[in-house]
């Protein structure tokens, strides 16, 4: 079935020596830049492109890629293409809290548990917790989501048997902070933080829906209690392109 015209498409110069897909491109970061397409809405499928401007969708395919790449659009598997909206700032520092983070950028911050279960240490996870290889450490996989969108997965391993009441406390509502307070730790501070980037898994970018050409940012941190005892190595995986990472300049965050 052929579509009508629609308002927003541009003839293409075919022949003139512009690439198609950079016509494309550029006629759809004018519908954006103009607010045709506002700030996270979805953008026309790669179906609807082609049959609009009367090409394969390998050559829409290419345009949307391009864009994501600049930053523009981002592209989300099984669910299609969206503008771009405000990126998150996440300060790290002595007390990083997700929800409190979120909420206070008037956002609305979720958690969904993703897996909970035991394994043995690896040597990174025991030098960190000042455990011997090999002990077994809970394992808590939790996505973060700033107003529906996920923006981190975390992978937390907790010190046992200390916290061994630690997933039905993480039953009420996914929180790590609330579920350390009902298990004897009201507070605790970041002691440090390694940052780097590296291309998502395949379980990553599923999880983040994002597209695996798309970096993630991550964050390796330990946590203590008041007393200076570890609790928590989390390895955070951060979508790139929907957070910036500030650093807290109160001395002891990095």
């Amino acid at each position: 079935m052929t579509l009508p015209p629609h308002p927003e498409t541009r003839p293409l110069a075919r022949g003139e020596g512009v690439a198609l897909w950079r016509q494309i491109a550029q006629a759809l970061e004018h519908a954006i830049t103009s607010g045709q397409h506002p700030p996270g809405s979805r953008l026309p499928t790669e179906a609807e492109l082609s049959a609009r401007h009367g090409v394969n969708r390998h050559t829409v395919r290419r345009a949307l890629d391009a864009l994501s790449a600049r930053g523009l659009i981002r592209i989300e598997q099984g669910r299609g293409s969206f503008v771009a909206e405000d990126v998150v700032d996440y300060p790290v520092g002595p007390r990083t809290r997700f929800s409190e983070l979120i909420r206070a950028q008037n956002r609305d911050p979720a958690g969904r548990i993703l897996h909970v279960g035991e394994q043995p240490a690896d040597a990174a996870v025991a030098e960190a917790l000042r455990l011997r290889p090999g002990r077994p450490v809970l394992v808590v996989e939790r996505l973060g989501l700033a107003d529906g969108r996920p923006v981190v997965v975390g992978t937390h391993h907790f010190v046992l048997p200390r916290f061994q009441q630690l997933p039905s406390a993480l039953q009420q509502d996914g929180s790590i902070t609330r579920a350390l307070a009902a298990c004897g730790v009201p507070d605790y501070r970041r002691v440090s933080t390694r940052l780097t980037a590296r291309m998502p898994t395949a379980e990553e970018a599923e999880a983040l829906q994002q597209n695996r050409n798309r970096p993630v940012m991550v964050a390796e941190a330990l946590n203590s209690d008041p007393d200076g005892l570890p609790i928590d190595y989390t390895l955070s995986r951060y979508a790139a392109g929907r957070v910036q990472i500030l650093i807290d300049g109160s001395g002891d965050s990095l």
